[in-house]
Parts: C-alpha cells; sequence; structure tokens
C-alpha cells in the first residue's frame, strides 16, 4: 500500500474549499424566531447590585451552592475579566454568527418540521473544549471562549488538531452537530464498517444542514490531511479490506479510525500525514455515493441498515 501525499500543495485550497453538490432548498415558507441572550455580557459586567437580576435571567446557571460571594469573586477575578475581554474583541458583535445559526436551524427545521429552534445563551466556560456546544433541546449554550481562534494565545498548549476547530467558522458546525447526534441514535451494529457509515450519515446531515459551508470545515482536517485523505482513498478502503477490518467488532478500532486524534493509526511509517478519524471520512464518501445512486428520503436513509447501505451505495473509492 502506498501512502504517500500525491496532491501538489497548490491544489489545497481547492480542497479545502470544495462544496458538496448538494441541492439548494427552498426556505421561503421555512421561519424560525433565534433569542441570543448573552451571559457573558451580563454576568462579567454584574454589580453585587444588579447580580439578581442575573440570576433570575439565568436561574439554570445558577446552581444553589453557587452563593452571590463566589460569583462575584469570579466576576471580580483578573484572568476571569481577560478571558472576557479577549472573547468581547471577538463577539460584541454576534451578528455574523447569528445569521450563520439562523440559516442551520431553517435548513433543520425544512428536513425535521416538528424541530423548535431552541434559545441561544452565550457563555465562558475557562475553554472547556469537552463543554463547547450543549444542546437540550430548548437550550443551546455556547463556549465562546473556545473559538477565539487557532493560533490565539490562550490555546498555545492546546494539540494542533484541536485548535484548528477553535474558529469562529466552527461554532456552526459544532452546533449541527449537537443536534445532529440527538437525531441520530447510535448504531447496534459493532462491525467497524457500520460504525464508519454511522459517522458517515452524520456527516451527510452535516451536507444537508450546513450546504454552503465547505468539507474542510466540516470535517474538521487541516488543509493537507484533507488533501492526504482524497488523494489516499483508494489505498485506505484497500488497507480495511485486506487488513479484514470492515467487518471486524474489534473495539480498538475506535480509536485507530474513529475518534479524534491527530492522525490515524495504521502502524505505517507515513501515519502522521493521514488525518484523525479516517473512517469518519470513509463512511461519508460511502453515505454520499448510497445517496447519488439511490432516490431514498433523508428519514430513510436514516432508519437504513448499515450494512444494506454498503450493499446498495456502489461505492467505488477513488484512485
Amino acid at each position: 500500500m502506498r501512502f504517500f501525499l500525491r496532491v501538489l500543495i497548490v491544489f489545497f485550497s481547492f480542497y479545502s474549499c470544495k462544496k458538496n453538490n448538494v441541492k439548494t432548498v427552498d426556505l421561503s415558507n421555512t421561519n424560525v424566531n433565534l433569542e441570543v441572550n448573552r451571559f457573558e455580557v451580563d454576568f462579567y459586567n454584574a454589580s453585587a447590585e444588579t447580580l439578581p437580576r442575573i440570576k433570575n435571567k439565568y436561574p439554570f446557571l445558577f446552581p444553589k451552592e453557587f452563593i452571590d460571594s463566589l460569583s462575584l469573586a469570579k466576576i471580580n477575578d483578573k484572568d476571569e475579566q481577560e478571558l472576557f475581554a479577549e472573547t468581547q474583541k471577538i463577539y460584541k458583535d454576534f451578528t455574523t454568527t447569528k445569521d450563520q445559526l439562523v440559516s442551520l436551524f431553517k435548513h433543520v427545521k425544512y428536513y425535521n418540521p416538528k424541530f423548535i429552534t431552541p434559545k441561544v445563551v452565550t457563555i465562558l466556560s475557562n475553554i472547556d473544549y469537552d463543554s463547547r456546544v450543549i444542546y437540550a433541546d430548548s437550550l443551546l449554550l455556547i463556549s465562546l471562549d473556545v473559538y477565539l481562534g487557532k493560533a490565539h494565545k490562550f490555546y498555545g498548549d492546546y494539540p494542533k488538531y484541536i485548535k484548528e476547530n477553535n474558529t469562529k467558522e466552527h461554532i456552526v458546525v459544532d452546533v449541527a452537530n449537537a443536534i445532529i447526534s440527538k437525531q441520530l441514535p447510535p448504531t447496534y451494529n459493532r462491525s467497524f464498517v457500520s460504525k464508519m457509515i454511522h459517522e458517515g450519515k452524520k456527516m451527510y446531515l452535516l451536507d444537508l444542514y450546513l450546504p454552503k459551508i465547505s468539507d474542510k470545515e466540516k470535517i474538521g482536517y487541516e488543509k493537507d490531511k484533507l488533501a492526504w485523505a482524497e488523494a489516499n482513498e483508494e489505498e485506505i478502503w484497500m488497507y480495511f479490506m485486506d487488513k479484514k477490518l470492515l467487518f471486524s467488532t474489534d473495539t480498538k478500532l475506535n480509536k485507530r479510525f474513529l475518534e479524534k486524534a491527530p492522525f490515524s493509526k495504521f502502524y505505517m511509517e507515513q501515519d502522521n500525514l493521514s488525518p484523525g478519524e479516517i473512517g469518519v471520512w470513509v463512511g461519508w464518501q460511502i453515505v454520499k455515493s448510497y445517496m447519488s445512486h439511490n432516490d431514498v428520503s433523508l428519514q430513510e436513509l436514516l432508519k437504513k441498515n448499515e450494512l444494506d447501505l454498503l450493499n446498495e451505495s456502489k461505492y467505488k473509492p477513488k484512485k
């Protein structure tokens, strides 16, 4: 198997900006009323006198054990105020991101008419990567301090593959993923290829919900890593087949190919050229192939057994 980068650097921008050929839908009759509340602005500008009003507005962010003295200490902390100030440099005006969220929610509602637009609350989480977006049906929390830009000084110790998505542009992708995770329950099929295709269904939902967002932003790869995946698609698929991994139920394959990581683990010399989660990317290509060869609704796709989907996908990896 020849794992090498066969795409010249001049083509990187083409790969990173390429859009999927998802048809445009008519959203003229799809309306959403988006309410955005800026908790971090209200909180870090509060005083002892105004704090009760903030607590009344956001009761879900004030657990009983978080007494007023702790809140005021947090508000007056120098590091907390610096974090707030840095966030305000980018998000004092939230209009651009709000417009992206409105477009996202319209697309979600178009495909899921019963979807209820959540109330959006922006917060600071002290750069809690695992809690960057929290979605609970009627409420959506966005931790803005996780999206200050991949070169921001606050992220100096973060791995490069994580910092890549600590950007303003990635907020709408993380929000979409949070919604999708509620819409698509886990698969009961334990085979590696079933897990890949299940993740591919999620990526296809991103295609539908975010038709103007690039593949690079949706998958979250660095430019050269996405180019590597596209250039080596056939070799990746042949590796999975030759090593008899597709129908394996070995859970170690999750860490090697499905979970976030700096690179995927083929146990070969040039593994570091690959992106992490390469199985997610392959699953995405399989689902796109299936949808291009089968006239089915979104709901039919989501219910489709993963192994049956593979058999009907006519997937042929690019050489």
